[in-house]
Parts: structure tokens; C-alpha cells; sequence
């Protein structure tokens, strides 16, 4: 009994350090282990950059006057425009009245939370040409011979349209 509990406090120890890729190599082990010897490779090549959610909202007063209850500040847009961003820390809503009639997953390759562009970050034509060798099908398609701002659109399997909007130009230009 004594070394399944020594076994469940290392395994609770290492989901708090590194998460839970490594319980089950500390479960199983019948050596206590470390966070540096159990957590795997954390390799992200899609690099996405900014990640916020547009909704589509029937009231622009109502929205805002609800997510500012949860701490939410305006950050940009509109009202005037019928869109606000409203800010929560690192987490960025979109407000979107009479704009687009779903919700929408939205990444800003070359941004910060605070829409301040990176120096270095992977292009959303990159990002486009990665998908697309996927099989993924973009609509609309950024050109990709252009060097400006660009944007694209997939859709989920379950119909979820997930945006890549840059609002900078490709890095190096």
C-alpha cells in the first residue's frame, strides 16, 4: 500500500511541474523519476501566434456590458463600427455585431496579446502552404505571392471557421 501512495504523490507532483504526459511513466515506474527525465519534447512547428474568439452578437451593448462583469476592458474597435476587442490579461474576445453570422476562431501570426507585432514568427503564407500540403482547404486563400498583411480561413470538421489574420507584413520586408 505505502509504495502505490509514494507512487500517486510522485505522479501528482509531476502533473503540477510538467502535465499529464508524465503520470503515466511515474505510475509505472518502479523508480521515482524526475520532471526533467519524464517530460517529453515540447516541439510546436505551427507557431500560430495571437489566439483570440470572434463572436457574432446580436447586442454590442449588451455583450460588452456582460463580459466587462467578468473583468474584460475594452482594448479596440468600434462601437460606432458595430465590433469591440475586449481584453482579460492575455485573453483577447472579439465583438462582432452584424458581421459574420458564426463565431470564429481567430490567430494573428506576428502579434502579441497586445497586438504588438513580433520580430520574428511564421508567416501566414507559410502557415497557409503547411495546411494546404495537409489537404486542408482554405476559403477565402491569402495570395501567396503577396508580402503585406494576409489572411485565411479553414473550417473544422464540425464547421468551426478558424481565421489566420496577420495584420504585419511577412518578416524580413
Amino acid at each position: 500500500m505505502k509504495p502505490l501512495i509514494a507512487a500517486c504523490i510522485v505522479a501528482l507532483s509531476l502533473v503540477a511541474q510538467t502535465g499529464c504526459a508524465a503520470v503515466h511513466t511515474a505510475a509505472t515506474s518502479s523508480t521515482p523519476t524526475t520532471a526533467s527525465s519524464t517530460a517529453p519534447e515540447r516541439i510546436n512547428p505551427m507557431q500560430l501566434g495571437n489566439f483570440s474568439v470572434s463572436l457574432a452578437v446580436k447586442d454590442l451593448s449588451a455583450s460588452r456590458a456582460f463580459y466587462e462583469k467578468l473583468g474584460f476592458t475594452q482594448f479596440g474597435g468600434e462601437a460606432s463600427q458595430n465590433w469591440l476587442i475586449m481584453k482579460n490579461g492575455t485573453t483577447n474576445i472579439g465583438l462582432f455585431q452584424g458581421m459574420f453570422p458564426n463565431n470564429i476562431m481567430t490567430f494573428n501570426p506576428g502579434w502579441t496579446s497586445d497586438a504588438e507585432a513580433v520580430e520574428s514568427f511564421r508567416d501566414v503564407r507559410d502557415i497557409q502552404a503547411a495546411l494546404q500540403e495537409q489537404g486542408l482547404e482554405m476559403n477565402p486563400a491569402a495570395d501567396p505571392e503577396s508580402s503585406g498583411p494576409a489572411s485565411f480561413v479553414i473550417v473544422d470538421p464540425d464547421g468551426n471557421a478558424v481565421l489566420f489574420d496577420q495584420h504585419v507584413p511577412r518578416p524580413g520586408n
